[in-house]
C-alpha cells in the first residue's frame, strides 16, 4: 500500500497525448533512476517511446507541479516482442518500500487487460526482481543474461492470469 502522506494521480496515455512538461518529467526520472542511480549507460530515449503507452503515477502537489512517483511504458504486440511488453518500470526513491511497485504493476496489468485482452505479456526483468514478478503470476523463461551491465531474465504472464479490477476506474486515460 502506498504512503498515505502522498496522494497519487494515475494517468495512462500514448506519447502524442502527453504534454511536453509531462514528457520532460518522465525522461528526467528515467535518467535519474536508470542512468545515474544504476550507473547504466545505454540509449534510454528511443523510438519505442513514440509507440508506447505511458502509465504515470503523479504525486499530487498542485496543478503546477509534475512530480513522478512511479512510471512504466506498455508496448503493443509486435513492438518489442510478439506479446505485449512492459518496460522502463521505475519507482522514485522516496516512494520505494511501501507497495508502490505492486500498485504500479497491478494498474499496468489492468490497462493491458482492457486494451489487449487475451494477449500474453513478456518482460525482460532485472534478475533481482524475479520473486516480485513471480508473485504477479509471471513465469521465468530464461537464465540470467547481461543487458547493459545488469543481469536480466525473460518472463511471461499468460493472458489467462489477467483480470480486471478497480484500478481502471481511477486511472485517467488520455
Amino acid at each position: 500500500m502506498t504512503n498515505p502522506d502522498h496522494s497519487i494521480v494515475w494517468q495512462y496515455g500514448l506519447f502524442n497525448r502527453l504534454s511536453s512538461l509531462q514528457v520532460h518529467a518522465i525522461l528526467q526520472q528515467r535518467q535519474k533512476v536508470f542512468v545515474l542511480e544504476q550507473q547504466c549507460l545505454y540509449p534510454d530515449i528511443d523510438n519505442t517511446d513514440l509507440l508506447a503507452g505511458h502509465l504515470i503515477g503523479w504525486l499530487e502537489h498542485g496543478k503546477a507541479d509534475l512530480e513522478i512517483a512511479g512510471y512504466l511504458r506498455i508496448m503493443a504486440p509486435g513492438v518489442c516482442y510478439p506479446e505485449v511488453s512492459v518496460g522502463r518500470v521505475l519507482i522514485v526513491e522516496k516512494m520505494r518500500g511501501n507497495g508502490m511497485g505492486l500498485e504500479l504493476m497491478n494498474r499496468a496489468l489492468t490497462v493491458i487487460a482492457e486494451i489487449y485482452p487475451n494477449v500474453n505479456i513478456r518482460i525482460s526483468a532485472q534478475h533481482y526482481l524475479e520473486k516480485f514478478y513471480t508473485g504477479l503470476g509471471f513465469v521465468t523463461l530464461s537464465d540470467a543474461y547481461d543487458e547493459d551491465g545488469i543481469p536480466h531474465i525473460d518472463m511471461l504472464l499468460d493472458a489467462g492470469q489477467l483480470r480486471k479490477n478497480s484500478f481502471a476506474v481511477t486511472t485517467q486515460i488520455l
